[in-house]
């Protein structure tokens, strides 16, 4: 095989807050349950119809798995990006079962909070590049998050919409 790639991009609500555990050395790993869902009219009745499906998510990143923590709640709507991992265990009977997660661990994994649901903050929580923990991108910039309160910057505003578009 010349090359493949493991992603799973996800968007959709928690089923409930997270669930954290922690490492022996304090460490927290996060897990909740994603709804995604999809609706489509029934070509022959004509009635609404949804289909949901419940997605595992574990999160082994130690900034994002303080994220969920701090922030997640159930009905927040989230953005995650990380690998399909499917484990094997076996129950109280002995019988062989399988797990499929959506595992976010080391620097290839992102959890965008989108405001659906939950606080509304919406800052994307990665684990490496401009996207990490705690980084503001309009503060970053220079500019504030207030709105101004002069009229002329309202005329500045409107002045620059004014300008040729270059494409």
């Amino acid at each position: 095989m010349s090359g493949s790639m493991n992603r799973a991009t996800l968007l959709g609500h928690l089923g409930a807050d997270p669930e954290i555990r922690r490492t022996q050395d304090g460490r927290p790993i996060a897990t909740f349950s994603l709804a995604t869902s999809e609706s489509w009219r029934d070509r022959n009745t004509g009635e609404k119809r949804e289909l949901t499906e419940w997605h595992r998510v574990v999160i082994f990143n130690e900034a994002l798995a303080k994220v969920a923590e701090q922030y997640l709640k159930k009905g927040s709507q989230v953005l995650v990006e990380g690998q399909i991992k499917t484990r094997k265990w076996q129950d109280q009977q002995g019988q062989d079962r399988y797990s499929t997660e959506i595992v976010l661990q080391a620097y290839n994994a992102s959890l965008t909070m989108t405001g659906g649901g939950g606080n509304g903050s919406g800052y994307r929580q990665g684990g490496n590049g401009p996207g990490d923990y705690g980084y503001e991108p309009d503060r970053a910039a220079g500019q504030s998050s207030r709105p101004a309160s002069s009229s002329s910057s309202s005329e500045n505003f409107s002045r620059d919409l004014d300008d040729d578009i270059p494409f």
